[in-house]
């Protein structure tokens, strides 16, 4: 007999290096989901991407109007739009994959939405391998997580806290380190650059109890993450180098496939990984 039911409506808030490829994935095919909508500051030049690469034509619709035409809404945007784009789809009781983690500390009533109203928020492990891990050791005892995040100094570029410091990147000429404390300090500082450590953060015994060195360093050529984890019942090393997007170097390669990883999740008859 055939398969009766209907596909998981996605759509897509925000149409840059992740959500172009997310969106991408969606039209070529994906058992069980369908793309539903994007959402892009430029609608005239989101039209024409899509009618040039795309198998088929989709809407570009606000971010607040994504929830109304799709079961879930992933978000792809900069971090000040995630309240926009989550807040319509959580009080209608719908899913919402997070990208932007961090601004999950600064928007703490969308947890409150969600439980309120049935919703979802999903965080796909993005930039970074283990959570799975560091969250099945959570169940017992985590003694301590510290992280070490080394990067390009072209991938720290316009970071606020560097900014407001008066640190110039373009005059990094050795390994320098930039931020020492915790991960919940840190995401104001680094909004872009952060999500992986709050995600960390999370995942464990939280983003104020996870340790964090960020080092702007010439010498990698990748956005390399070491993560050392003590706890009762395994001590965790893990470490990350991730190959940036060629449009936009503070982004991985890995984060879009995290993102698609979660989506197949979502209707996969076999689900590996807690």
């Amino acid at each position: 007999m055939p398969d009766q039911r209907q596909p998981i409506k996605i759509a897509v808030g925000g149409f840059g290096a992740i959500g172009k490829a997310v969106a991408k994935a969606l039209d070529d095919g994906i058992d069980g989901l369908e793309l539903a909508a994007v959402s892009a500051n430029n609608i005239a030049k989101a039209q024409g991407y899509i009618s040039d690469k795309f198998n088929s034509n989709y809407n570009v619709l606000p971010l607040g109007e994504l929830a109304n035409v799709a079961d879930v809404v992933v978000e792809c945007c900069p971090a000040k739009y995630l309240a926009d784009i989550a807040t319509p789809a959580l009080i209608q009781g719908k899913s919402v994959v997070v990208i932007s983690v961090g601004a999950l500390l600064s928007n703490p009533q969308l947890e409150t939405l969600a439980r309120e109203h049935g919703g979802r928020i999903l965080v796909p492990s993005g930039a970074l391998l283990g959570l799975d891990a560091v969250q099945s050791a959570n169940q017992g005892t985590i003694y301590e997580i510290n992280m070490i995040t080394q990067k390009p100094p072209l991938g720290l570029k316009g970071a606020p806290a560097l900014e407001k410091a008066g640190i110039d990147m373009d005059r990094v000429k050795v390994p320098t380190k930039v931020y020492d404390g915790t991960a919940n300090d840190a995401i104001e500082g680094f909004p872009a650059n952060l999500n992986v450590a709050v995600a960390l953060g999370m995942a464990g015994t939280g983003p104020d109890k996870t340790h964090l060195e960020i080092w702007a360093d010439p010498t990698v050529v990748r956005n390399t993450h070491t993560i050392k984890v003590r706890s009762d019942s395994a001590d965790l090393t893990l470490k990350i180098e991730n190959i940036p997007t060629e449009e936009n170097p503070k982004t991985g390669k890995i984060t879009p496939l995290s993102v698609i990883s979660t989506l197949r999740r979502l209707t996969a008859p076999i689900v590996i990984g807690a």
